[in-house]
């Protein structure tokens, strides 16, 4: 447990500012978005420098006392939040919000972890580069959460996950002591590659301090197209011709059914259906260039022209401007909060090959459906990678109750769906505490002893972010 004499030591290091044990403050450190858990803590520390946090780690190790590190707790797999027990304290890398360096002809950006993504996406763009990754909490999501969960977003089509984009990291090891690996390097070819270990790890085998991300041109040309389509048989063979046709100039690829259209309309203030007649599914698209000639948007029209001819599509709308592809964007991306007003909402992230999607959502919807009457499915997603959002939402009307008891078992209906293609059960939330009790099952035995090992080797206390990830 956390003894005043340890906690009068993590003050020295932190000053005031950098330490909260008063309930009233930790609140919102101690919550999940979703509010499925709620934690206690001794402690929230929040360290000012990448020194602080190997102090505070080292003097942690010292003692065994468990850490769950902090981003901008916007996990949706509960993996920030500590336990009911209240034996963890929460470092948060909040106070460590300074972009080190950009350098704009290496095309790299250098920060320390708890830069907000949209801070560093706004540095970016200030020296005419662009940092791909995008997600709707961009807003409050940190750099070292992103790294640490391995966050994918709309982008993952073309610029691939946090993993593709990181170039180096600095890590507070869990005993304190600091690796940098602070690399601007596109080639290093010497031996292990060790930040791949830190990137999707949940924080369970060290701290993300600071990291070098890769950037790219800014796009001269976007177009942004919300497309009425059959069914996701259509979706993704329209997906592919849009490719072929573009030179692989897709950046997003979201599709989503009539549900989610209504339900963002029904909730969502400001929104509404950007086509006359109503579709059974919808795909969101965008695509860019780093010409501003004119042709990239000729190229999708004609690709549209085709699709209509073969029955892929069978109305599109245009944006015509910059506020129309956010309008459409909006569609998209407020279905998460529009949910919250149908009652109980049953989520699962999840992927499969691009091209079994289709299969995989006829099969899960059937059996779900049939397992629970009366549950409304509600797929979505970035089905340009693979990626399903397959969430249920309750019946309307029903005790949300029953359906809350009922979301594990939903869930694992779901998962032996996925695993059956071939696919992932956490597609870019992470497993946190929500899945951690499923990857011994969907896991080989070798695997696990590996994962095991991994953690042993660096994390021999056990003290970082105990019980993530790994039963």
């Amino acid at each position: 447990m956390l003894s005043p004499a340890i906690l009068d030591r993590i003050l020295s290091v932190v000053g005031p500012n950098g330490l909260l044990t008063r309930p009233e403050d930790m609140t919102s450190y101690l919550v999940e978005e979703r509010g499925r858990f709620r934690g206690n803590s001794p402690a929230v520390v929040r360290p000012a420098s990448t020194e602080e946090v190997a102090a505070v780690v080292g003097l942690c190790a010292e003692a065994g006392i468990p850490i769950v590190p902090q981003g901008g707790n916007t996990s949706l797999v509960g993996g920030s939040i500590p336990y009911e027990e209240g034996r963890e304290i929460v470092l948060s890398l909040s106070r460590m919000n300074r972009v080190i360096d950009l350098d704009p002809l290496n095309y790299a950006l250098t920060l320390q972890a708890g830069v907000v993504l949209k801070a560093a996406q706004d540095a970016a763009e200030e020296a005419d580069r662009l940092l791909p990754m995008s997600l709707g909490s961009e807003g409050s999501c940190q750099i070292g959460g992103l790294i640490s969960s391995n966050a994918g977003g709309v982008n993952v089509l073309r610029y691939g996950t946090m993993r593709d984009l990181v170039l180096g990291l600095e890590v507070v090891l869990p005993d304190g002591r600091v690796w940098n690996g602070l690399k601007s390097l596109r080639k290093d070819n010497t031996g292990y590659d060790l930040k791949h270990l830190f990137i999707g790890a949940e924080g369970t085998l060290g701290i993300v301090t600071a990291a070098v991300l890769k950037l790219f041109p800014r796009p001269r040309q976007v177009e942004t197209a919300f497309v009425a389509v059959p069914g996701p048989r259509a979706a993704i063979e329209l997906l592919a011709r849009l490719r072929a046709a573009s030179g692989d100039a897709v950046s997003s690829f979201e599709l989503m059914p009539r549900i989610c259209l209504d339900f963002v309309t029904a909730h969502i203030p400001g929104t509404s259906d950007p086509l006359a007649d109503p579709s059974p599914w919808y795909v969101l698209t965008e695509l860019n260039s780093g010409t501003a000639d004119g042709t990239l948007r000729e190229t999708l029209e004609t690709a549209l022209a085709d699709a209509f001819e073969a029955g892929l599509a069978t109305d599109a709308a245009l944006a015509a401007s910059t506020a129309q592809a956010r309008q459409f964007w909006v569609l998209r991306e407020g279905v998460s909060d529009a949910q919250k007003f149908e009652g109980v909402s049953i989520k699962n992230d999840v992927s499969v090959p691009v091209s079994r999607v289709a299969d995989f959502i006829e099969r899960a919807t059937r059996l779900v459906t049939e397992a629970y009457p009366g549950l409304r499915p509600a797929p979505f997603g970035h089905v340009g990678d693979g990626n399903i959002h397959f969430n249920f939402s309750q019946p309307r009307g029903d005790d949300p109750a029953r359906w809350l008891d009922r979301r594990d078992d939903v869930c694992h209906l779901v998962s032996d769906v996925v695993l059956e293609f071939g696919g992932s059960i956490s597609a870019e939330h992470g497993i946190g505490r929500i899945k951690k009790d499923e990857m011994p099952r969907i896991k080989s035995a070798v695997e696990f002893d590996m994962l095991r090992g991994v953690k042993a080797l660096f994390d021999p206390k056990g003290i970082m972010n105990p019980g993530k990830m790994l039963p």
